[in-house]
């Protein structure tokens, strides 16, 4: 009977893993993910969720469920939640390539963070967590999470998985404004994901 419930548990995972396959290349086919799309995709997740123990259903929910925390998936979310899906889908995946450095307007050398009562905003997709995980790692280090592109703003943080497409990303605009500031004289700084969890010893 143990060796059924686990093929069976199995079956049922690879049958999960297959229809989120095929709604996630119907979800990005039109190139974006609008807010019904996104509650969609939410609604079943929920109820997936509940006979899987597929990792993939869990973080994907835990994801979504962050961007529509807020009642509203503003247009960040909607392309990190397009990203997300190619990646899932196999169509155009770009996510789990980490960034070339080169072609990113990173501050070089990378400078030494100060956390307490700095300002600090993240941009794209990152690893180490949803929005929220990344907010509440910032504000345990004593940081402020900024809710935009300001000449106040110490650092924004560029996820792990922008790429060297960053300027045809709808965060593109965060990114270009802030060299903007940087480039003007603005203490502003780009760093990535990565100086910051090393910087944070996270």
């Amino acid at each position: 009977m143990e060796i059924f419930t686990r093929f069976n548990q199995k079956n049922i995972q690879d049958r999960q893993v297959d229809t989120l396959i095929g709604l996630s290349k119907g979800l990005a086919a039109d190139g974006k993910v609008n807010q019904a799309e996104a509650e969609f995709l939410y609604s079943w997740l929920v109820q997936n969720q509940q006979v899987s123990l597929n990792p993939i259903i869990f973080n994907l929910l835990d994801k979504v469920g962050s961007m529509l925390e807020d009642g509203v998936l503003d247009n960040d979310e909607s392309a990190e939640l397009l990203t997300i899906l190619r990646s899932i889908s196999g169509e155009e995946s770009i996510i789990g390539e980490l960034s070339k450095t080169s072609s990113l307007p990173i501050n070089q050398p990378l400078p030494s963070l100060v956390f307490n009562n700095s300002t600090f905003l993240f941009t794209g997709t990152c690893a180490f967590g949803t929005r929220k995980q990344c907010q509440e790692a910032i504000e345990s280090l004593g940081g402020v999470n900024a809710k935009s592109v300001t000449k106040t703003l110490d650092y924004l943080i560029l996820g792990t998985y922008v790429t060297d497409s960053w300027v045809h990303e709808s965060f593109g605009r965060k990114i270009e404004k802030a060299m903007q500031y940087r480039d003007g004289g603005v203490p502003l700084a780009i760093i990535t994901e990565e100086h910051w969890a090393n910087e944070a010893q996270l």
